[in-house]
């Protein structure tokens, strides 16, 4: 882990930052707290350590995880070599990582090789790693004109930003078992139990205190590319908002000189000076390199460091967060898709840590780097912002902008550009535009039932989702393909995600049941099979929020063979290691009242990008591919097998 004094990289600086929550945050700029949640302040939480699973128990579920990818004859080579692995040089790796893990009792044993994972990768960060999750539609219609909008939200995640760094933010509470503690009758008792107390009668129910350490790269934060291993720069000393219209970057305060948020119709003021710029794109916008190889985009950001570009480079670095005004109208959810993922490259910068993205007509979506952290930092940040400006709203359709002079007030940001530069943009461009074409989403709406149906019959909602892809892509392409489902472990000190493996042998032989076989099986077997499916998932996804997943455990002994200079074992070498970790069908769920859909590209460019939400009475896929894939054919299946599904459980 690197050094938490370089304010630049890994961990922030705690102990200062408790320090400056010290100060009193006016009430006004701060979130509305009713006390719903566990009596712990963002400070006071307390988290358990992540743990290390024994090594029996992760050969054990690594080989179980194999068994519906592989022959028998691949089976049998893979069991040697993790027996192998267990009574050898993993026996070794593991006890220096719990050696090691019990040295660094500040942190988690992923964190640091997790951070590295995404800061030394040298692809772009756009379509490999940065996803997007737009916002529901304002319930008031006439408040999701795009000034209106952005003036709200941004308002909103001031404050939300303001009651974080005071200390005052609740910590979410991941709930095991929310028969027992999601309840009023809990939340009530546990209200008036002391602090230190509190904590102990939570874990007592299973009721997981979220780690919020991420929370502090929200804000002020950017990824700055560096050759070998970019580095994470936060500086929350800077109250200046970015924002970017036509691939021109503006920049304004948002908090005055006495730590106030700056009057909302200020801001709208500012936003509608922004919009009414006449000036088409420039020729060349800088927005591109941010999409470019990290180490092409390194020796292109010292260059434009050559060239006397800091001071601007450090307004976009710096700035709290960034506001992107596009100037487009979104007809159907394939084309707010693309537009939220990637755009047009122009009137981006994809380094940012989020990026509030705005459509002409108030559409809006979160588009968010994710070295700093997941998506439970982020919707966390969402689900607050949708509440407080539905509930909230700092200004309304009738509001008035203030009669200031935004030209004042406003700064456009000029950059210094050389014939080098220029050509690195031109081509930077060129190739995203051949990048994101090649990219497909496609989307389904299954109205037949949802949530409340499956639970009704006792069957996990998230199981029956997962099964379905399983079936479609057996029912498409005729075999059972290594499948990622992330699952965050936030209920553990500095804990970052698990993986899920969805593909087990109990959906292999369920969806070879329904596929292969329909008319061998009565309803009876067939109903059995949903339900083992949705026990053992269940049982999966427990572990995998315990940290008692393989995936993580295996990823830090193999970063730990490669940091002492040790060969690679010959377990990481085996083609069924290396395929397992081929995710062609790559998942991830939401479910929220802020949160219309999320998406994000294929981690392989001959997988499937499946982001996915089972609602009350509906399931919602987007799906996205490359052109090794045909997702309609695919969601012409998913939509067969969700049928199949529903048929049988009715």
């Amino acid at each position: 882990m690197p050094s938490p004094k370089k304010k630049s990289q890994g961990a922030p600086d705690n102990n200062r930052q408790d320090r400056e929550n010290e100060q009193t945050v006016p009430f006004k700029d701060t979130f509305d707290l009713n006390g719903d949640c566990c009596k712990c302040s963002s400070h006071g939480a307390r988290v358990c350590w992540l743990p290390i699973p024994k090594l029996q128990d992760t050969m054990q579920r690594y080989l179980t995880a194999q068994k519906p990818l592989l022959d028998n004859d691949q089976y049998r080579r893979t069991e040697q070599l993790a027996e192998d692995f267990e009574k050898g040089i993993g026996k070794q790796l593991h006890e220096e990582l719990v050696a090691q893990d019990k040295r660094n009792k500040h942190t988690s044993f992923i964190s640091g090789p997790w951070f590295d994972m995404y800061l030394t990768a040298r692809e772009p960060v756009v379509l490999n790693h940065n996803p997007f999750m737009s916002f529901n539609p304002d319930p008031n219609s006439a408040n999701n004109d795009q000034v209106t909008r952005a003036t709200n939200m941004t308002v909103s995640a001031l404050r939300f930003m303001k009651t974080f760094r005071a200390g005052l933010l609740e910590p979410e509470i991941f709930h095991l078992n929310p028969a027992k503690s999601n309840t009023s009758s809990f939340k009530n008792i546990i209200r008036f139990v002391p602090p230190s107390l509190s904590w102990y009668g939570a874990y007592m129910v299973n009721a997981y205190p979220l780690d919020m350490s991420q929370y502090y790269r929200l804000f002020n934060s950017t990824r700055i590319p560096r050759s070998g291993r970019d580095e994470l720069l936060t500086d929350d000393r800077a109250k200046h908002l970015l924002v970017m219209r036509n691939g021109h970057f503006y920049t304004f305060d948002v908090i005055d000189g006495d730590g106030r948020i700056t009057k909302a119709s200020e801001i709208q003021a500012h936003f509608k000076y922004i919009l009414s710029d006449p000036r088409p794109p420039p020729e060349f916008c800088l927005g591109y390199l941010t999409s470019e190889n990290r180490d092409t985009w390194t020796s292109m950001r010292l260059r434009l460091l050559e060239a006397g570009n800091t001071e601007v480079l450090n307004k976009i670095d710096t700035a709290i967060f960034c506001i992107c005004f596009d100037d487009i109208t979104v007809k159907d959810h394939l084309q707010l898709s693309h537009n939220m993922l990637h755009g047009n490259g122009l009137n981006r910068w994809y380094d940012k840590s989020f990026s509030i993205i705005l459509t002409k007509e108030g559409h809006a979506a979160v588009n968010f780097e994710h070295s700093w952290g997941d998506g439970v930092a982020v919707l966390r940040l969402m689900n607050e912002i949708f509440k407080d400006t539905t509930e909230r709203p700092a200004i309304s359709a009738t509001t008035l902008p203030a009669a200031v002079d935004s030209s004042q007030s406003v700064q456009k940001l000029e950059f210094k550009l050389d014939d080098f530069l220029k050509s690195g943009i031109s081509s930077a461009k060129e190739k995203f535009d051949n990048t994101v074409s090649t990219l497909s989403f496609d989307a389904l709406e299954f109205k037949k039932g949802g949530k409340e149906f499956l639970k009704k019959q006792n069957v996990s909602p998230d199981a029956v989702a997962q099964l379905s892809f399983q079936m479609a892509f057996l029912r498409q392409y005729g075999k059972t393909v290594a499948t990622y489902e992330s699952c965050s472990t936030a209920a553990f000190k500095h804990g970052r995600t698990e993986t899920i493996r969805p593909a087990t042998i109990y959906t292999k032989k369920c969806s070879e049941a329904f596929v292969k076989e329909p008319s061998k099986h009565s309803i009876r077997d067939l109903r059995a099979m949903i339900n083992e499916c949705s026990k053992y998932h269940g049982q999966l996804t427990k572990e995998a929020a315990m940290g008692q997943g393989f995936d993580r455990h295996l990823f830090a002994l193999r970063y730990l063979a490669k940091s002492k200079g040790i060969s690679l074992p010959e377990l990481f070498q085996d083609p069924s290691y290396i395929q397992i970790n081929h995710n062609i069908l790559s998942t991830s769920t939401l479910s929220s009242p802020a949160v219309q859909l999320g998406g994000f590209a294929p981690v392989v460019p001959d997988g499937f990008g499946v982001g996915y939400g089972v609602h009350d009475h509906w399931i919602g896929c987007s799906i996205s591919s490359y052109p090794a894939r045909d997702p309609k054919e695919f969601l012409k299946c998913l939509n067969k097998s969700l049928n199949d599904i529903f048929d049988v459980l009715e």
